[in-house]
């Protein structure tokens, strides 16, 4: 039995942390270490200082499309000539005995089965609660499918073409493919190895960025039709509720700007009118409807008074 392993890569010093965990790890090292650099500007080589020649020995390094792991992903395996293709990604840490459990995890499978998932930990603080960004990170513990830890094999991925470069981000482009399995009939087992996902760094911004994934889903639903949530073991999330406030806030701001629109037009339309008007029509609805809320609840204590 032999496998390759192919780990795209967008350079991330997480690359080093990987690798150096492989080669502390008891086992058979794989046949080869496809890594898919997949950085938009590479032209400045990967380098694996620090990392036993045993291990290196085994690296081929491969030119990415940049455009997502998906595509890098299908860059690395089709260089591949193994029966059984693993993957990581670049930013997780293999826990003891990986090696060994991932062929006892192909060697376990059932000819119904095309691959083998891995168990996801991400570590998190134990000396307060954790952060918005790293219970979401969390959410990969629970997650179906991600190829963040995951072996196939080699003649499925060909059977399917493998993953559909469409879904360029990490995002959608492993439960699409577990759902194309499902549909060829085969299973994808829980393999008894495991991996550490650590919360990388991230700005303030990560969570409004990584709203780009709505577009997958747009396209998931296209491809494998409205019930593909429970198909894949996928939340729902709070769409429904997004578009709610998107509503209600285009609502407002069209109604703000007939409003100050029929202030406007009468008027001398000077820059400082023009701008005492738009910035007043934006505070006046509040305005009316706090005052008018505050005298419905405080009425009746008010007709008390007054009698």
């Amino acid at each position: 039995m032999r496998y390759d392993l192919v780990i795209p890569t967008v350079g991330r010093p997480s690359l080093h942390e990987l690798l150096r965990s492989l080669q502390h790890c008891e086992g058979r090292l794989p046949h080869r270490i496809v890594i898919v650099d997949d950085r938009r500007d590479a032209s400045t080589p990967l380098t694996f200082e620090g990392i036993d020649t045993s291990l290196v020995s085994r690296i081929t390094v491969l030119r990415g499309k940049a455009a997502g792991p998906a595509a890098a992903r299908n860059t690395g395996w089709r260089s591949c000539d193994a029966e059984w293709i693993a993957f990581l990604d670049d930013d997780v840490v293999v826990r003891a005995g990986w090696l060994q459990l991932l062929e006892r995890d192909i060697e376990t499978l059932q000819d119904e089965e095309a691959g083998s998932q891995g168990q996801v930990f991400v570590p998190l603080p134990d000396d307060r609660p954790p952060t918005d960004w790293e219970r979401n990170v969390a959410g990969l513990q629970t997650s179906a499918w991600i190829t963040a830890d995951m072996v196939y094999r080699r003649s499925i991925l060909e059977r399917l073409d493998g993953f559909d470069e469409r879904f360029p981000r990490a995002y959608r482009e492993d439960a699409d493919f577990a759902l194309r399995v499902f549909n060829e009939g085969y299973g994808i087992a829980r393999g008894s190895r495991s991996i550490d996902h650590p919360v990388r760094p991230a700005d303030p911004w990560i969570s409004v960025r990584l709203q780009a994934g709505n577009a997958d889903d747009v396209l998931m639903t296209a491809l494998h039709g409205r019930d593909w949530r429970e198909r894949a073991s996928a939340p729902r999330g709070r769409w429904a509720y997004h578009l709610a406030t998107v509503a209600c806030f285009a609502g407002w701001a069209a109604l703000t700007a007939d409003f100050a629109w029929r202030r406007l037009k009468p008027g001398p339309r000077t820059p400082q009118e023009v701008r005492t008007v738009l910035l007043t029509s934006a505070v006046i609805p509040f305005a009316a409807v706090y005052h008018r809320a505050r005298a419905l609840m405080t009425l009746r204590s008010r007709l008390r008074g007054a009698q």
